[in-house]
């Protein structure tokens, strides 16, 4: 029998602990995995002598492979339950894990990074799926707003207490531990995860279910919006935050792990606030879009910060760039409010596989980029670099925005038109 829909109805208590909490310690370990490398980047650079390039395309192969495997998993998903699909994916996970404990040379890292992006790509697809089939719609924002504050748990812990345990072991032995939790976290998942019962879903043609994903207006209309800022999120934080606040602020290394780690932990509060203000708009009329492009704005404009450059917000701008883009996680409750539910598991990884194409070329383009200045004498890369960097993201994150907005104005002229004209419309 198919792990799939149409399950008997759980407690909410049933529902927490045997569907919300396996799920969610999977997308942990799959935050932790993704921005480790902003506080071993030291430890990898010294151990490699990795330029900026290099270590870009080493940290973003993660986003590259997590990225391929997103239509795959989203079939899976839809097919045979998350269930089943992240009992094998966290152990594919696991594996790539301790393969890059073991890696002795660039390309090994980078393969074995990959193998970690392919095993953990399913982690927040999975627990969405769960969640959708699981939970009521109208509780969707702010389970998935808890789920992302997990996330950046998952994130906080990649920082101070990641450098905590290097004063233990060193970051291979790191990684061998971390691949016993990934694949302790694929069994957990397996065992405790309820079967839902019921008929398997049609196995249309792919084309065509992929078509109805991407030819939906709410899929489209969202994705113009916030995909960019989206990617810009995932690819800086994982990595670039950190290299900012050590080349250009001239921080410790202390420092800067207590820094991204104050910024991660942040995300857990915006993920919870983004849930809370969505539900609240929403019982006010306010489109969840709406509420995405408000926060957008903002973050556009800690961005904006970076190239400004200006000294006594440092610490401010490295904390403000992960709270405020916790609210590009709107888009997945978005979505799995409007499309169809059995097409959730596809058109989340639809939305997942662009993301994290996207945050690739941001994390891989970034690095490339400020390597085109030549480093300093103690090896940091010169605050110009890391401005012009930041002013073409911001350039190619303004047309959404501005789009959106003329969007919403013609959409309000057109009501205003309409109301007129009725009362004209309406016989004598």
């Amino acid at each position: 029998m198919q792990d799939q829909p149409n399950a008997p109805r759980l407690s909410g208590v049933a529902v927490f602990f045997y569907v919300f909490l396996p799920f969610a310690l999977g997308h942990y370990l799959s935050s932790l995995l993704r921005n480790v490398n902003a506080v071993l980047a030291s430890h990898l650079v010294g151990a490699l002598a990795l330029t900026p390039g290099e270590l870009g395309l080493l940290t973003s192969a993660f986003f590259f492979a997590f990225a391929l495997v997103q239509l795959p998993v989203g079939i899976a998903l839809d097919r045979w339950g998350p269930r089943k699909v992240q009992l094998a994916m966290m152990l594919v996970g696991a594996v790539g894990a301790l393969l890059f404990s073991r890696g002795s040379g660039f390309g090994q890292l980078v393969v074995a990074r990959a193998i970690m992006g392919f095993g953990l790509g399913g982690c927040f697809m999975a627990a969405v799926k769960a969640m959708s089939t699981w939970i009521a719609p109208s509780k969707l924002p702010s389970v998935h707003g808890y789920l992302i504050a997990v996330g950046g748990l998952g994130a906080a812990t990649a920082t101070m207490p990641v450098r905590l345990a290097l004063e233990y072991t060193d970051w291979r032995g790191l990684f061998v531990m971390l691949a016993a939790l990934t694949a302790c976290c694929g069994l957990l998942i397996w065992l405790l995860c309820p079967r839902a019962t019921g008929p398997a879903p049609a196995r249309g043609p792919l084309g065509a279910a992929l078509r109805s994903v991407f030819q939906a207006p709410v899929f489209r209309t969202t994705a113009s919006l916030v995909l960019l800022p989206h990617a810009v999120f995932f690819g800086i934080q994982g990595l670039w935050i950190g290299r900012w606040l050590s080349d250009v602020a001239r921080f410790s290394d202390d420092a800067v792990a207590y820094l991204l780690y104050m910024g991660m932990a942040a995300v857990i509060f915006g993920a919870i606030a983004v849930g809370m203000i969505t539900e609240w708009a929403g019982r006010r009329g306010i489109a969840p879009l709406d509420v995405a492009a408000a926060g957008i704005a903002v973050f556009l404009l800690v961005q904006a910060g970076f190239i400004v450059g200006y000294q006594p917000s440092f610490q401010l701008l490295s904390v403000m760039f992960t709270l405020v883009g916790t609210i590009t996680g709107i888009e997945y409750a978005i979505i799995a409010q409007s499309m169809p539910r059995e097409l959730t598991g596809r058109a989340a990884t639809c939305l997942n596989l662009l993301i994290f194409i996207g945050a690739f070329v941001v994390q891989a383009g970034f690095g490339l980029m400020v390597g085109l200045w030549a480093p300093g004498e103690g090896g940091q890369a010169p605050a110009i670099a890391y401005r012009a960097a930041f002013a073409v993201l911001l350039a190619l994150q303004l047309p959404g925005l501005v789009g959106f907005v003329l969007r919403r104005r013609r959409e309000a002229m057109a009501a205003r038109v309409a109301a007129l004209e009725e009362p004209l419309a309406a016989p004598l």
